[in-house]
């Protein structure tokens, strides 16, 4: 089975109160048609984060697809825990599309990246993309967490925790294992925090990543569903300081973000992206067509580009795939009849960042 057959499923991670719940939320809310499922990776009793989330289901993401795992992270219970809630979410009447993973709040994400390689799963299911949230103002600051004496309480009341282990590190576990960060509360850290905080997490980050601020969770879903990442696969380009000691994160995230709340009437921000698509012509080497887009996305600020292309004196379409400078490329099928050979590359940048002519110079002249 291709990995293009698997189940994509998105993993949410970032410290407590960075604003995983409410940009899960808002997907729920966005699903571009797809039937979604959520898992909320709690430790506790009390699952707020999960209640959250299940009173703003929608007929595209009900109730039942919204499921809660409180024994622990999921890297410490895959076979009694994570194993059988994909296992139950498949055997939906109805199977879900895409799954939502939103992780503990110092959950490491390597250590849940490894659970998708059990074979009782690898099968079924991918990780499309690895997403991590980070309150803008806390990473300016070095805090690294919005409320860092929370973090501190729940370490103290968990003897599993290596206490020892700096918030910064944990940080950076996160950005090395992400596709794209997200910085949220950008009011709250003004232009020079957020500007200070991408500084941050680029000169830490082991290879190109695309940095985008976020208000309230409000994110076009093309810029972070259907990446396609296969991180499974892709574990040793995404190093951690903790590759043998998982747990020393947190297990006691039933807090939830402190910025969740029921109003679903805030000013929506789709307006700050923007796509456009660019007929491509036939082209003659499909590494040096990527190098194209990779030179572009450094140049241009490109958050995604998604398409397909045609290449010379080959009868399959060449599909192409990039995270930012990141490119990937493969050719999948044999042209149509009435396509025409015509190749088509959808762009999205932040809306100060489309520059139309700059765009379809690279790709074209």
């Amino acid at each position: 089975m291709s990995t293009l057959e698997k189940l994509p499923v998105t993993v949410i991670t970032g410290f407590l109160g960075s604003g995983k719940t409410t940009l899960v939320r808002n997907l729920m809310t966005k699903p571009q048609g797809k039937r979604l499922a959520v898992i909320v990776n709690e430790f506790g009793d009390v699952g707020v984060d999960g209640e959250i989330l299940k009173s703003c289901a929608i007929p595209d993401c009900p109730a039942e697809n919204i499921m809660e795992l409180a024994n622990g992270c999921i890297c410490c219970t895959v076979a009694d825990d994570f194993i059988p809630t994909i296992e139950a979410l498949m055997n939906l009447e109805t199977r879900p599309e895409h799954i939502l993973i939103e992780t503990s709040g110092l959950a490491l994400p390597k250590p849940l990246l490894k659970a998708f390689d059990w074979p009782d799963i690898r099968s079924k299911i991918t990780v499309d993309g690895v997403i991590a949230l980070a309150d803008a103002e806390a990473v300016a600051d070095g805090r690294f967490a919005t409320d860092v004496a929370a973090v501190d309480a729940q370490r103290e009341a968990d003897e599993g925790l290596d206490h020892e282990t700096p918030l910064s590190e944990v940080f950076l576990d996160q950005i090395n294992c992400a596709d794209i960060v997200l910085l949220t509360k950008p009011d709250l850290a003004g232009p020079e925090g957020v500007a200070k905080a991408k500084e941050i997490v680029l000169s830490k980050a082991p290879r190109a990543l695309p940095v985008v601020e976020v208000a309230e969770g409000d994110v076009d879903p093309r810029v972070i569903l259907g990446l396609e990442a296969a991180a499974e696969d892709d574990l040793e380009a995404r190093p951690s300081h903790h590759e043998d000691h998982h747990h020393t994160h947190d297990h006691d995230d039933h807090h939830h973000d402190d910025d969740h709340h029921h109003d679903h009437h805030h000013d929506h921000n789709h307006d700050a992206f923007n796509s456009i698509v660019v007929d491509v012509p036939e082209q003659s080497d499909p590494a040096a067509f990527a190098a194209k887009i990779e030179k572009m996305a450094k140049d241009l600020n490109i958050l995604r580009v998604k398409g397909y292309a045609a290449v010379e004196g080959k009868p399959m379409r060449l599909l192409v795939q990039a995270v930012g400078a990141r490119v990937r490329h493969q050719f999948d099928r044999p042209w149509k009849a009435e396509e025409g050979r015509q190749g088509r590359m959808v762009v999205i940048a932040e809306h100060h960042d489309v520059n139309v002519d700059a765009i379809h110079a690279a790709l074209v002249d």
